[in-house]
């Protein structure tokens, strides 16, 4: 079994979300111990345990964050202290144990309130007790480890430390909580998270962290700052908003699973290790995240793997792979290619797709190229549709294959049989996620990225393959890419690009553009790769209604308010389409012009073929 710190050292540890939060939702006032529904309603507790670990946490936290006995006193409840964490830690466990993979039980310990910055208000020999007793009966109970979280006071935090250290030999998380600024009493007086870093890594402990007090956006930047502080890993629960305090209990009302899953994909870039939810965040929040989080670690495993040193034969050169290559091989060429994307059938007759090729065929189209599985919609292998098509019509293939939903191995196999079927000509992408499509309970896999993928065919062309095997055989890929010269965060896409190109891509398609000037700042900052081919993406509107679902719903696109204006001045569907015509054709005209443009990648709008040709009639 892996043991905790095994764990975080492969890779990212999710962990749960509120307890607070869900059981308020459930209909449980805040004027309640939420821990003595330990002993009053623990299958109400043990559901919430499951929700979270089925929503893909890793690390769930027993409900016993104010289960200390000096703020169990309040409630009456002191003389059952070890009681309530015992079964805390009972429930919490049997809900891990019900999983088929592992899952980590966290002791939650909350601060007991009666040490403040330079105030004390009582003994610290009677908090110090306090910790003790309740880590004790958390590790009686079985936890795999012990997390401190919520502490306003850094004196306190240090003290509970130091305390829990002395009495188990559990692995320690400790969290603290930096002031909003909205109550005196927890005023953090200024220390900064390098400070916070360095006192809690002096005082032992294990995971050193932030949780609570804000929302996403203020954590993003102390997670950035402890991460150079230390070289212990770095714990982040992240509120989903701004939150206000109720019997010592934090509660955040109203979020966006969203909005908080991107905030903890950029927490694990900043170098977060462990990633959860705190207050207002839900098991929905957490299954989001637990999609977002699948794209970082994909990336990260695709850099691992991406350095590991293989000794590969010298490639087939690209002029023999196929006939896309000697095409892309050839100097001084004389004119644009066209490429035009054709999605699979939806059930097992490919007709329709086969009499759309000879159509574009007959037009003067050079490449079809086949997605796999657009917007995630389940539809027939790219692979099985790029072969009949190729038999019945002689027309040159391009596969697109992404990462979405096989592991190495499947991908491995996969693109040997393309190989041996002679679909030489790739395209490599990461695909989009799941929940985007119809399938909501299909799972992610993403073993690695684009990147990583690239990488793996790379490879394949020079004769190995997973963990360097010699394949007694070559296969000879024409590797293409994806690009979005429209990105949002250019200079992040031109990273990518760059290392799409070091990974081994030959080629690259484009997301749609419909502005040049984004083209041109796009062309400029990767002008050092004009070797490399590019196929500039056009895709005609068919509908205003149309280019609001590319923007809103379509990752990775984004449609220019200027084009958005000239669809809008349209006032019926058929005079929307004539207009999203011109627009393709005006952007077509400009981009032929461009020497470093090899070719185009035309997407007809909802099959229509006949919309491609008419955008060809300028060239």
């Amino acid at each position: 079994m892996i043991n905790f710190f095994d764990k975080l050292n492969s890779g990212i540890i999710l962990g749960d979300g509120a307890m607070g939060t869900v059981l308020y939702s459930r209909g449980i006032f805040i004027n309640r111990c939420y821990e003595e529904l330990n002993l009053l309603q623990p299958n109400v507790i043990e559901e919430i345990h499951s929700d979270y670990i089925n929503a893909g946490s890793d690390l769930i936290e027993t409900n016993t964050f104010r289960a200390n006995s000096i703020s169990l006193l309040k409630y009456g409840l002191a003389d059952k202290t070890e009681e309530i964490n015992l079964k805390g830690a009972e429930i919490a466990i049997k809900a891990a144990a019900k999983c088929n993979r592992k899952i980590y039980v966290a002791g939650s310990i909350g601060p007991t309130g009666l040490i403040l910055e330079n105030e004390i208000q009582n003994s610290r020999d009677e908090a110090a007790a306090a910790f003790t007793l309740q880590a004790q009966f958390l590790a009686k109970g079985g936890v795999d480890v012990i997390v401190l979280e919520t502490f306003y006071s850094m004196d306190e935090l240090i003290l509970a430390v130091e305390s829990v250290k002395k009495a188990v030999s559990l692995p320690v998380i400790a969290q603290f909580t930096f002031d909003t600024g909205k109550s005196s009493k927890y005023k953090s007086k200024g220390i900064t998270p390098e400070k916070v870093a360095q006192l809690l890594d002096d005082c032992g402990a294990d995971v050193i962290g932030t949780n609570c007090g804000a929302g996403p956006a203020a954590l993003l930047a102390i997670v950035e700052r402890m991460s150079s502080a230390t070289d212990k890993p770095v714990s982040v629960y992240a509120n989903a908003n701004v939150s206000e305090m109720h019997e010592g209990r934090m509660f955040t009302l109203g979020t966006s699973p969203e909005y908080v899953a991107e905030y903890a994909r950029r927490y694990a870039q900043a170098g977060a290790k462990i990633i959860g939810g705190c207050c207002g965040t839900n098991p929905e929040t957490i299954s989001e995240t637990f999609r977002f989080l699948k794209g970082v670690v994909a990336e990260q495993r695709s850099q691992i793997f991406t350095k590991e040193r293989i000794d590969i034969i010298e490639p087939v050169p690209l002029e023999k792979r196929s006939l896309m290559g000697k095409l892309l091989a050839e100097k001084n060429q004389k004119r644009k290619f066209v490429s035009v994307e054709l999605s699979p059938p939806m059930g097992t007759d490919p007709s329709k797709v086969i009499e759309g090729v000879k159509l574009l065929k007959k037009g003067g189209v050079d490449f079809v190229n086949i997605p796999d599985g657009p917007r995630a919609v389940p539809r027939m292998s790219p692979i099985a549709t790029a072969k009949l098509v190729k038999d019945a019509t002689g027309m040159e293939t391009i596969v697109h294959y992404c990462c979405r939903d096989r592991n190495l191995l499947g991908m491995q196999m996969d693109l040997l049989g393309s190989s041996a079927l002679g679909l030489d000509n790739l395209m490599l992408i990461t695909g989009d996620p799941p929940k985007v499509g119809n399938v909501q309970s299909a799972s992610p896999v993403f073993d690695v990225d684009s990147i990583g993928l690239i990488n793996l065919v790379s490879r394949l062309n020079g004769g190995r393959g997973l963990a360097g095997a010699d394949l007694k055989c070559q296969t000879k890929f024409v590797i293409g890419a994806g690009c979005n010269p429209g990105a949002v965060d250019i200079k992040e896409e031109v990273r990518r690009f760059e290392a799409k190109i070091n990974a081994g891509a030959n080629f690259f398609f484009s997301q749609p553009v419909y502005l040049p000037e984004l083209l041109d700042r796009f062309l400029k900052m990767t002008e050092q790769h004009s070797h490399i081919p590019i196929f500039v993406g056009i895709l005609p509107l068919a509908s205003l209604r149309n280019a609001e679902f590319l923007h809103n719903e379509v990752p990775g696109m984004q449609i220019p308010n200027e084009i958005m204006s000239e669809m809008h001045s349209a006032d019926t569907k058929t005079q929307q389409q004539k207009v999203g015509i011109k627009i393709a054709q005006r952007m077509l005209k400009q981009v032929v012009k461009l020497q470093r443009v090899c070719g185009i990648y035309l997407f007809p709008p909802f099959g229509r073929y006949e919309s491609v040709l008419e955008v060809m009639e300028v060239m």
